[in-house]
């Protein structure tokens, strides 16, 4: 089968397909035994994130189990700061830690190493391409650079990524420049992982949301534009989906103005607003993580809002963020049945 009949990739060409094609953000993950069986035995989690043998198979585990119509390659959006080593480490309990980075560190930043350092995560990407059933689609992805950035600059998440506003109103000039490296860099690696078999790619902005006008439309948009314009350049027919979490009525203009193929869409986002966005090109998204938690009648109510409202358009089924750790994975295959006997 080639590419373009895969069913993800018919939808993000304006096909609209009964039932719609179903993936789910960290679809492999903490929910499942099995993941938390191989985590155990990679040893650090970006152990697992740059071993091929251990990367291919959490990455297949939601495959077996629920025949999902894409995989996304399981690795992080931090892989590129790590990269530019700036120490990053994962705290079990505490998240992703890194060495914050200030002007000086912005100035003295060196990609030249990057593609080297992220070669594992892209034979990654080739043997899943070669292992994976052939209808199903495969993604690549990486963090937009505001997302890292703000990682970057506090060494850690916070509630409201304020460490990175206040440097990026305090240092504008080496902010811009730390995003320009970062889209760079991005480019490159979505292009390589493309070329390894990715069927298309998505864009993590998963801070967009703390942003204001203004600072959205500099921080958010035109950086993840600068990603899809040198993706472009190099691949012309490369299919992408953005995901600017929280964005709200930001989105109005998101796809136009980055011209991504896809824009996904958060759960906080009204079905109402999504049905006009959908008018303008495919769209992904959007069931609440929480409703997966629970099951039973909210899982059911939730995957039949979106489907009688967004259904008779292009849509890829999905949360609308990734999937928790306490998400029972009985629930997830009452969601996948009830997404696919939708016809």
């Amino acid at each position: 089968m080639t590419s373009e009949n895969r069913k993800l990739v018919r939808v993000l060409n304006g096909e609209t397909l009964t039932p719609p094609p179903i993936w789910l953000m960290r679809q492999a993950g903490r929910y499942l035994p099995e993941y938390r069986e191989t985590r155990a035995r990679a040893g650090s989690f970006l152990d697992l994130c740059y071993s091929p043998d251990f990367a291919t198979e959490v990455t297949l585990q939601p495959i077996r189990r629920y025949a999902f119509d894409a995989a996304i390659l399981f690795s992080d959006i931090l892989v590129i700061p790590d990269a530019l080593k700036r120490n990053v480490r994962f705290e079990e309990g505490n998240g992703p830690k890194l060495d914050p980075i200030d002007v000086a560190g912005i100035q003295a930043l060196d990609g030249r190493p990057v593609a080297d350092h992220l070669r594992p995560v892209i034979e990654t990407v080739a043997r899943l391409r070669r292992e994976l059933p052939d209808e199903t689609a495969l993604l690549g992805f990486c963090g937009a650079p505001w997302t890292v950035a703000t990682y970057m600059i506090a060494g850690h998440g916070t509630p409201d990524q304020a460490p990175a506003r206040l440097f990026a109103y305090r240092h504008p000039e080496a902010f811009d420049a730390l995003l320009a490296i970062l889209a760079e860099l991005s480019a490159d690696y979505l292009v390589a992982q493309l070329d390894a078999g990715a069927d298309a790619v998505q864009i993590f902005d998963s801070w967009a949301g703390v942003l204001g006008e203004e600072t959205f439309e500099r921080y958010a948009v035109a950086p993840v534009r600068r990603i899809i314009d040198s993706v472009r350049a190099r691949r012309p027919d490369a299919k992408i989906i953005a995901f600017a979490k929280g964005a709200g009525l930001l989105l109005k203009d998101y796809r136009q103005k980055t011209q991504a193929d896809a824009i996904g869409l958060d759960w906080s986002v009204p079905l109402s607003f999504a049905v006009d966005l959908q008018k303008e090109g495919p769209v992904q998204g959007n069931l609440d993580p929480m409703r997966v938690v629970a099951g039973g009648k909210a899982l059911e109510e939730g995957i039949d809002r979106i489907l009688d409202r967004l259904g008779q358009g292009p849509l890829i089924f999905n949360l609308g963020h990734g999937i928790t750790p306490q998400a029972d994975p009985a629930h997830v295959a009452d969601l996948v049945a009830r997404v696919r006997r939708r016809v």
